[in-house]
């Protein structure tokens, strides 16, 4: 069974800085694509970024230029770097295999970003 633990939200001023991991288990991680989404209250999830086995990146217009998806296959982990943060940015931050745009499994428990001054 697939597992996500995300972990490194947290509550940071406008203009700040977070750096989310997300350590995968269950699965053969290197050979999957693996996305970053995202739910703020009352909206849907969307997607913010993905990152595919060979490495290659997609990101949502919102965040283009702002935030950074990568992978580590030795610790089966996805990181999404995320600068000169908004309030906008708001919201449960979650990761899941991909398959082009779509998850694959079910959902973590996410870790929560809250912008704020």
């Amino acid at each position: 069974q697939v597992q996500f633990v995300e972990s490194g939200g947290g509550l940071v001023q406008p203009g700040g800085s977070l750096r989310l991991s997300c350590a995968t288990s269950g699965v053969i991680f290197r050979i999957y694509g693996m996305g970053w989404f995202r739910q703020a209250p009352g909206a849907q999830r969307e997607l913010v970024a993905t990152i595919t086995s060979g490495a290659s990146t997609n990101y949502a217009d919102s965040v283009k230029g702002r935030f950074t998806i990568s992978r580590d296959n030795a610790k089966n982990t996805v990181y999404l770097q995320m600068n000169s943060l908004k309030p906008e940015d708001t919201a449960v931050y979650y990761c899941n295999l991909v398959g082009g745009l779509r998850p694959l499994s079910s959902w973590g428990r996410g870790t929560q970003v809250t912008v704020s001054s």
